[in-house]
């Protein structure tokens, strides 16, 4: 849709309707309802708009474009609303495109352009509404818009928009990419065919708000990019807005739309480059709930490139061995003796050296590689506690990972009973920790299945995210991990202090151990024990490292 201020103040604008006897024309009053002041000429039977106007044309839209139309009309609606009450209205010009069935009973492609008139004292006098057959080259660029993938079709897009260039020589333009956060897990959620309504939706909703200047396609899957001309930055925001008011809340179900904008600063260039700016733009903001826009910097394409070589990467470090377990111990803070470990993964590529697991974990748990990196890790574990239990040293302990993505997926479970059984392991030295979380059915069906399965629970970062004294009341959890972000943000303070020492008291009452990570000083090891807490890891007792160094140091 095209609200166009350019023409609000057009004095002429009724002759402008009136201008073509081929042209429907109708008139909207509050008082009088609507009236047709032109038929037009072989477009489109009166019966359909002869009592409802505009609105009844509804009926002889494309089936797939319906949902469009009640958006289009919901929006006229909601301009008018007010009028006959004395409250002020905005002038506006409205554009838009459907196809529709014509008097011969084929179908035709028609420009729909709606003009509300307010008086001198703001209120509305009328709404006009024009409808007229599209020429053979809008046409064209009507249905161009309707392009399925850009990708299948690149050079009909790029010819499209060095068109508007040459039209608009002296005009700037940006590209806006856009798609929905979690898309897959609509699809999971409400079935693919749901998932394909919502693209439709998109299709036909873009139709209505992208005007004669704007071009818009569908790149992949849920991803869509337009071009637009903008004056500022604001004129970019504005038209993102409107997407949003517009596109989201389709069948009732809530998703958030993303957005990256680039701006083309070289018309003579590759558009390419600035397609793929703004994909960097949107991609560096799909984990961000707090922002749904960003504008493209340089830096984001090192970020991008970065994540595409560990992507590229990933399953080849797999087969090569390129991950490597560490452990970190866990000690006895009043014993000073080694207890447990927790096993950690880094990967040694051949040519970069170590790279730091905050680089590839996050990547990981989004695109669900995690599983088969935890898998690799549960066994290297196994396997580093069956050598333990066939040699003379002794036995701790070792808790691994299991990532949220697992859950989505009890065979996990039935991997771990493999592992264990595979090993001949006794559970207590396989321990499971999983990320703290609040009302995630999933991950609480998980947990109440490792439980049954008799495996030791271990609850990572505790106090770092949505953790809550009512939550322990229920949990299957045998033991509290405090994150050190906790730790170290209260023990700062006399209060801070007698809050961590009332939850490990209190924890310990109802039956809970306590683990606390990140103690980097005596000070806050002495304090720990002070409150009750025992069993502590952190850089003040050990970093992480290799199995080797772990086994000399603690085992053999």
């Amino acid at each position: 849709m095209n609200v166009n201020h350019d023409r609000r103040n057009d004095p002429k604008i009724m002759d402008t309707f009136l201008s073509d006897e081929n042209s429907l024309v109708m008139y909207w009053e509050y008082e009088k309802g609507w009236q047709i002041l032109n038929a037009g000429h072989l477009l489109i039977e009166e019966k359909f708009y002869r009592d409802n106007g505009i609105l009844g044309l509804y009926h002889i839209v494309t089936e797939r474009e319906k949902q469009s139309f009640k958006r289009f009309s919901e929006y006229l609606k909601k301009r008018i609303k007010g009028i006959g009450d004395g409250s002020r209205v905005q002038r506006c010009y409205v554009e838009t495109a459907f196809s529709m069935k014509t008097k011969d009973d084929s179908y035709g492609d028609f420009k729909v352009s709606c003009y509300m008139k307010p008086d001198k004292d703001g209120q509305a006098e009328c709404l006009l509404c024009r409808v007229d057959r599209l020429e053979p080259e809008e046409s064209y660029r009507y249905q161009l818009a309707k392009i399925i993938t850009n990708d299948k079709n690149p050079e009909s897009f790029n010819r499209e928009v060095q068109k508007i260039f040459s039209a608009n020589p002296d005009r700037d333009y940006a590209f806006i990419q856009f798609d929905v956060a979690g898309f897959k897990l609509i699809n999971q959620q409400y079935g693919e065919e749901f998932g394909d309504e919502i693209i439709e939706f998109f299709v036909n909703g873009l139709k209505f708000i992208c005007n004669s200047e704007q071009l818009y396609v569908r790149l992949t899957a849920d991803v869509f990019m337009i071009l637009t001309p903008y004056r500022s930055r604001e004129d970019i925001i504005e038209l993102i807005e409107q997407i949003r008011e517009l596109l989201l809340g389709y069948g009732g179900v809530d998703y958030r739309l993303v957005f990256g904008i680039n701006y083309i600063k070289d018309k003579s260039k590759n558009l390419r480059k600035y397609g793929d700016g703004a994909a960097f733009a949107r991609q560096s903001i799909k984990n961000n709930a707090l922002k749904y826009y960003e504008f493209f910097e340089e830096k984001m394409k090192d970020s991008a490139n970065s994540r595409k070589w560990v992507e590229d990467q990933m399953e080849k470090a797999l087969a090569n061995g390129e991950y490597v377990m560490f452990l970190q111990p866990k000690f006895s803070i009043t014993s000073n003796e080694i207890v447990g470990a927790e096993a950690l993964v880094r990967w040694m590529h051949p040519d970069r050296g170590m790279i730091p697991p905050m680089e590839f974990i996050p990547l990981f748990e989004k695109n669900g590689f995690v599983t088969k990196l935890d898998r690799y890790i549960w066994e290297c574990a196994c396997k580093c506690l069956a050598k333990w239990k066939e040699g003379t040293g002794r036995l701790v302990p070792i808790s691994v990972n299991v990532s949220r993505k697992h859950m989505q997926d009890e065979t996990y479970v039935d991997y771990l009973e493999l592992l264990v059984s595979k090993y001949n392991l006794e559970k207590k030295y396989l321990q499971i920790e999983i990320t703290e979380t609040m009302d995630d059915s999933a991950v609480n069906k998980g947990v109440d299945v490792l439980k049954q399965h008799g495996f030791t629970l271990l609850m990572d970062d505790f106090g770092s995210g949505y953790s809550s004294l009512n939550m322990l009341k229920d949990t299957q959890f045998d033991i509290l991990k405090i994150d050190r972000a906790f730790l170290n943000d209260f023990i700062e303070s006399d209060r801070g202090q007698k809050i961590v020492e009332h939850t490990i008291s209190m924890t310990k009452e109802i039956g809970l151990d306590i683990v606390a990570e990140g103690v980097e000083t005596l000070e806050q090891a002495k304090f720990l024990s002070s409150c009750g807490c025992d069993v502590a890891q952190g850089f003040y007792y050990a970093r992480p490292m290799p199995v080797e160094q772990f086994e000399e140091k603690y085992i053999l």
